[in-house]
């Protein structure tokens, strides 16, 4: 097989139509096993396309096993026995079964696996496993040295002035949140959650039978008008709005306690407060009114996932009420990982590690945003870019968000969708991209084969 040509359709991206064709080639039994396939630089220059397409074909084939590549050879084909009925060439929906292990993943919610203070975290691990108290189930509310800390970060960091005693420790926000909505349901209903929001929160109080409403929120803020009394409960996201990166002013913060009067709760989740890149970190809502608000805390964002420890902390009037209902339930954190992470932060270690972080997310999100107008200029609208582990892409497109995502998957990447926090969702397409855990030559890699693969769709 020494050259090919054929006519470019335009509903389908060229690498794609690369693929279908060399494939049919394949399977007609027009090139047969160890027949070489044009190279990469042949192909590009005869199809008049970039070599990246032609690459990102050739590796399609090669996962699916129909060539291999022979190192300073060139492409092969390799055998092939037909099964069933062929494919058509001139097949509009190409369904591709396996598709390239996706070695770019712009996932959000990961960290930063190569500035993990490991050696650090190890020493005080090992201290603590020569502590008696592993060898118990640990306290109930979490261990008092690791509230002590929190109590203490609160204060400094998010101008809460809160005890120990009111911090509970979970295994993640959604345990906390399980827990918290069998504590309120007897008081409570009905819930106004943000749209779009966090979907794990929509899960949690659906599941807990919570009539949910629903508080707009677009890239000007939250609609506080839309809020009734209907509902005296509101879950909400206001440091830095899941998913849009919007942050409520000081006058709306206000306006949301007013609601809330003398009867009703705020739920605030501040998951990645300490990220903010234009300014300092946001005090926290919980400071304005410690009795109305009911804030939630997690390392998952800040530390290690894995470590699976959120905190909350509660009004003093609801301490008694937590203690009796949950009295006989043991605490779902580890008892060791509680007990280094207090070590961690009494040490400064914590405090450390945040102002490290902050400046490498920061410099992350300038590349990734800067990549991202380069490459897409004004096709691309960028929303969230002050603060947090991701941004939202907005897309001049009439290609669907799981198109988008099918086909940057099929190259090697992996973004994605935001649908899943809209209960109606967006005429337009919007992708998530988180960039903690990918590192620069990533970033700018997987936008130029994003640039490519969506070059006909965008």
């Amino acid at each position: 097989m020494k050259d090919f040509l054929f006519a470019f359709q335009k509903d389908a991206p060229k690498y794609k139509q690369i693929y279908t064709q060399v494939r049919t080639l394949i399977q007609t039994g027009r090139v047969t096993e160890h027949e070489p396939l044009p190279s990469i630089r042949t192909l590009a220059a005869s199809l008049h396309v970039s070599r990246n397409t032609v690459l990102t074909a050739y590796e399609q084939l090669v996962a699916e096993g129909y060539i291999r590549s022979e190192n300073k050879k060139g492409y092969f084909v390799n055998s092939y026995e037909p099964m069933g009925k062929e494919i058509k060439s001139d097949e509009k929906d190409i369904r591709i079964s396996r598709t390239v292990s996706p070695h770019i993943d712009f996932r959000a919610g990961a960290v930063d696996a190569s500035s993990f203070p490991l050696t650090t975290w190890r020493r005080y691990a090992n201290q603590v496993l020569r502590s008696p108290q592993i060898y118990n189930y640990g306290e109930r509310q979490g261990e008092p040295q690791l509230r002590a800390q929190l109590a203490k970060y609160l204060l400094q960091a998010r101008g809460m002035k809160v005890s120990a005693e009111q911090i509970v420790i979970g295994s993640g926000t959604q345990h906390l949140l399980i827990q918290l909505s069998h504590l309120l349901k007897e008081q409570f209903d009905s819930i106004y959650l943000e749209e779009p929001g966090y979907n794990g929160a929509r899960a949690v109080f659906t599941l807990q039978g919570f009539t949910v409403h629903t508080l707009p929120v677009t890239l000007q803020g939250f609609q506080l008008t839309k809020l009734k009394k209907k509902a005296r409960l509101a879950y909400v996201t206001p440091s830095h709005h899941f998913p849009y990166g919007v942050s409520m002013p000081i006058q709306e913060r206000v306006g949301l306690l007013k609601w809330a009067g003398e009867d009703g709760y705020i739920i605030e989740d501040d998951y990645d407060g300490e990220f903010r890149y234009t300014q300092k970190p946001f005090p926290a809502l919980a400071s304005l009114n410690e009795e109305r608000v009911i804030y939630l805390g997690t390392f998952s964002k800040s530390l290690l996932p894995s470590l699976r420890i959120s905190y909350m902390v509660l009004p003093r009037h609801l301490i008694e009420a937590y203690q009796q209902k949950f009295l006989l339930f043991e605490q779902a954190a580890s008892t060791v990982h509680q007990l280094t992470l207090s070590l961690f932060m009494e040490e400064g270690e914590w405090d450390k590690h945040i102002r490290r972080m902050r400046q490498v997310y920061k410099r992350k999100m300038t590349c990734l945003i800067t990549q991202l107008r380069q490459q897409f200029g004004d096709r691309l609208t960028i929303i969230g870019e002050q603060s947090g582990l991701y941004i939202v892409i907005r897309l001049d497109t009439t290609s669907t968000e799981t198109q988008l995502i099918e086909a940057a998957k099929i190259a090697g990447v992996n973004v994605y969708p935001t649908s899943p926090y809209f209960y109606t969702p967006p005429d337009t397409a919007q992708l998530q991209l988180g960039f903690s855990n990918v590192s620069f030559e990533e970033i700018e890699e997987g936008v130029e084969i994003l640039r490519e693969v969506w070059r006909q769709m965008v």
